[in-house]
């Protein structure tokens, strides 16, 4: 038994202070220091805040590691820099490249997940597979060269492993792939780099699409004559990613968007690999892209995916709205949790689930991560 004390315990409602949490592999309780047993070992937050472990939907790379790479050393070394992020599960993702690729990377995530579970960095929780069944118009920046149709049999095919897939509705007839995958696994159907109207991504959701990736980029925007997909992820009930780096979304709508999807909403990184490196150039699925300042943009110019780290993401949304820690803290853990059916053993300080806890100062810099119960990470 170990007892954390002197820290805010921010839980799923509120911030607490003036107790302590109790936990093994799993939260034990949440008790007066006074009822710390005996024989624990205490670990002094010295004012930290102590939350629950962060867990990022969507990432591509860390520290000049790609998912694509499809080698068990990029992703463990993606891993073991998550945790000192405060990220104590993740999807890796891979984006639209050769099919061959996309195995490989599934195939070597499906190997390491049992493993993560209890090696030195983030576990893995799944895949989200982003592509290759997209929307050339809205491509962004992956390849369009091996943009292909919907095809459920090969989803189905890696259903133990992806939690996630992303595809344009549109691009699926009758939207015979979504409703296959939909009847048939648990993978959870995102519907992103698309260019469907507002009717069509609404009919989506009603036979399978649940979940709507890094909202307003590569998708049709919300205009007032035309709702597209942005209108459809507010006036349903999907989950719904946003990049909280500052630049892929600006933060004036981040309270609105809260407003709209208050606990579907998911904060993701989708970091690239030049996440934790230096300014300088890339390579994100083959292609080269210049990482400088928060941006990560193509050659051409297009923008790419982010370098941001999910605990500053979580500090950003706090530091620009009004909108409580504890909720912000909620779109990093509890939510994506309940968006890929894990919230009944992670994503809060309940009784029973992992103790997958992070102890951060007052600006959410990580102190110290903590993953089924053992120490992770120190700064």
């Amino acid at each position: 038994m170990k007892a954390i004390t002197n820290g805010k315990l921010i839980l799923k409602d509120r911030i607490l202070e003036g107790k302590a949490l109790l936990f093994t592999d799993v939260i034990e309780g949440i008790v007066d220091p006074g009822q710390i047993p005996e024989n624990a070992e205490r670990i002094d937050a010295a004012g930290a805040y102590v939350a629950p472990g962060l867990i990022d939907l969507h990432i591509h790379g860390y520290l000049g590691k790609d998912v694509c790479d499809g080698t068990e050393e990029s992703i463990r070394t993606i891993a073991g820099g998550l945790v000192g992020n405060g990220v104590t599960g993740f999807l890796p993702t891979t984006m639209t490249v050769d099919m061959a690729v996309i195995r490989k990377a599934l195939e070597t995530c499906r190997a390491l997940k049992e493993e993560s579970r209890s090696w030195k960095g983030t576990a893995i929780l799944g895949v989200h597979a982003e592509g290759p069944f997209i929307n050339p118009k809205k491509k962004g920046a992956q390849d369009p060269k091996y943009i292909l149709k919907p095809d459920a049999k090969f989803v189905k095919e890696y259903a133990d492993i992806i939690k996630i897939i992303t595809l344009a509705p549109e691009m699926d007839e009758n939207f015979e792939a979504i409703k296959e995958i939909r009847r048939d696994t648990d993978v959870v159907i995102s519907m992103g780099h698309t260019d469907a109207d507002y009717d069509t991504a609404m009919a989506s959701t009603e036979v399978g699409v649940r979940h709507a990736t890094h909202l307003f980029n590569a998708m049709s925007p919300l205009a007032h004559r035309g709702a597209g997909v942005v209108g459809a992820a507010f006036n349903s009930a999907v989950t719904t990613e946003l990049i909280v780096d500052t630049f892929h979304v600006n933060p004036a709508l981040y309270e609105i968007v809260y407003k709209m999807k208050g606990d579907k909403l998911c904060f993701i990184t989708d970091c690239l690999p030049a996440g934790g490196l230096p300014e300088g150039e890339y390579t994100l699925g083959g292609q080269k892209f210049i990482s400088k300042g928060i941006e990560c943009r193509l050659l051409d110019g297009t923008i790419a995916g982010s370098i941001l780290k999910l605990n500053k993401g979580v500090w950003n949304v706090y530091s620009h709205t009004s909108i409580p820690l504890y909720e912000c803290v909620n779109c990093a853990s509890l939510n994506p949790a309940r968006a890929i059916g894990l919230d009944k053993k992670k994503g809060s300080l309940e009784v029973g689930k992992d103790a997958d806890i992070i102890l951060t100062d007052s600006e959410f810099n990580v102190k110290k991560t903590i993953i089924g119960g053992t120490v992770r990470y120190e700064a």
